[in-house]
């Protein structure tokens, strides 16, 4: 499994599972838990969860997902804007905690900016560092802009920036991950298939034909590809955790590279940042 390292040298798969939209349905709680377990054991140690993934409760599922194994995984969750205040945020962390059943993340991201300064998330952020309950922390759907903002209140320590990134989402590579890659800084891209949009592509599922794989296979194999690129696809299944790890075994040749540059050419100049 490739791996990719933090700015800090923690190195991670450069796999890992998301969980948005994970604990919605009850009646899937016990095959969702049951796909991140083998998660866990292909590899896929690296988790990401949030307090408004399902209210909450997906930060329950993953808890009792990685019982008796916490200490085999990299775990993520991250916190609303509106917590993210001196006063908020501690207790925010604290309610997280509680949900997952540990006693450290060990990366705690803003979700994305809202209306508290930069500087006091800073602050807050490595506060919760030297009490000794995050581990390291980062952001997530901050553009370049912000990220300077957010270096020159002090910053410096951020680890990643978890963003919007797969083959129809070009547009951080004009500018945001020219500025991440500068400062060996990775990013971590949500919605890797898009929802699942990205599979009834007929151009990629051309592609995906030729190889023998599945289309969610190639375009994971594509940002695995990419340098300094963690992805964090949803499985709600063993059988689809089990397609994601082929994925990483998935060496795309210059040709489909290529082809996959014709058939989702990164926009001519930069963007605004999306979101989902």
């Amino acid at each position: 499994m490739k791996t990719i390292r933090f700015p800090d040298g923690t190195t991670v798969p450069a796999l890992g599972q998301g969980t948005w939209m994970m604990a919605e349905d009850p009646s899937r709680r016990r095959q969702e838990i049951a796909a991140l377990r083998e998660g866990v054991e292909l590899g896929l140690t690296l988790i990401d969860t949030a307090e408004m993934y399902a209210d909450g409760e997906s930060e329950r599922l993953v808890g009792e997902a990685i019982t008796g194994m916490r200490d085999r995984v990299f775990l993520i969750s991250k916190a609303y804007p509106q917590n993210a205040s001196a006063k908020r945020l501690p207790r925010a962390c604290e309610a997280s905690l509680e949900r997952l059943g540990t006693d450290r993340l060990d990366l705690y991201l803003l979700h994305w900016r809202g209306s508290v300064p930069l500087a006091e998330t800073v602050e807050a952020m490595e506060r919760l560092v030297a009490a000794g309950k995050i581990v390291r922390w980062g952001v997530s759907n901050l553009d370049a802009n912000d990220l300077e903002e957010l270096v020159a209140a002090g910053g410096e320590r951020c680890q990643t920036d978890q963003i919007l990134y797969n083959l129809t989402r070009r547009g951080p590579e004009h500018d945001l991950i020219p500025w991440l890659a500068e400062r060996r800084m990775p990013v971590m891209a949500y919605s890797p298939v898009e929802q699942g949009r990205l599979l009834a592509h007929r151009g990629l599922a051309a592609i995906a034909r030729e190889r023998g794989v599945t289309p969610a296979q190639v375009a994971l194999a594509w940002l695995l590809a990419r340098d300094g690129v963690i992805a964090i696809p949803k499985a709600g299944s063993a059988a689809h955790v089990r397609e994601n790890r082929a994925a990483a075994d998935l060496d795309l040749s210059d040709t489909d590279l290529a082809r996959l540059d014709d058939v989702f050419p990164r926009p001519r100049g930069p963007v605004p940042l999306e979101m989902l």
